[in-house]
């Protein structure tokens, strides 16, 4: 496959193929993974009806095309030690999306970063231990990126993870 038929994946990092079409197996089998995604694949297999090696290589090519990303534990941050959350609106200087990205993949406790249409540029969700650490990361760390021009901290009170739930 030729440079020009890959896609940067999602994170900037190495080229992903262009998208497959995702068939109805192919939904059914992502559907059930995001409900477990320590599902075995002999269970996989049973639910979708296919055997075993059909849905091996079906998960290997959505892991290897990037629609799975990773498997992993949700997790109840204020259990783990993260009290507060708060997602933060950054205004940044034009065309400078990918040096800013780099930095705030550094932040600690940054859960989430989007590049947005609209009002401000960036929007961050951060997990901290408690408002002071939330102070530190917005005051000291995330404005002293040269290239941000000025955040607006919403404080979040209450969440409810949307994801379909094991």
């Amino acid at each position: 496959m030729s440079p020009e038929q890959m896609a940067e994946s999602p994170d900037g990092g190495s080229l992903l193929p262009p998208p497959r079409p995702l068939d109805a197996i192919d939904q059914d089998i992502l559907q059930m993974l995001q409900s477990d995604g320590r599902a075995s694949i002999r269970s996989v297999a049973e639910r979708v009806h296919v055997s075993r090696a059909n849905a091996y290589a079906r998960i290997n090519r959505l892991v290897e095309d990037g629609v799975i990303r990773g498997f992993g534990a949700r997790v109840n941050h204020e259990r783990a030690g993260h009290g507060t959350s708060a997602y933060i609106t950054v205004k940044i200087v034009q065309n400078t999306w990918r040096t800013v990205r780099e930095q705030l993949r550094q932040l600690p406790g940054a859960a989430h970063i989007a590049l947005v249409g609209g009002d401000f540029d960036v929007l961050i969700l951060v997990h901290t231990p408690d408002n002071r650490a939330l102070r530190e990361l917005v005051l000291t760390r995330l404005q002293a990126i040269p290239e941000v021009l000025s955040t607006r901290t919403l404080l979040v009170f209450e969440e409810e993870d949307l994801e379909p739930q094991g």
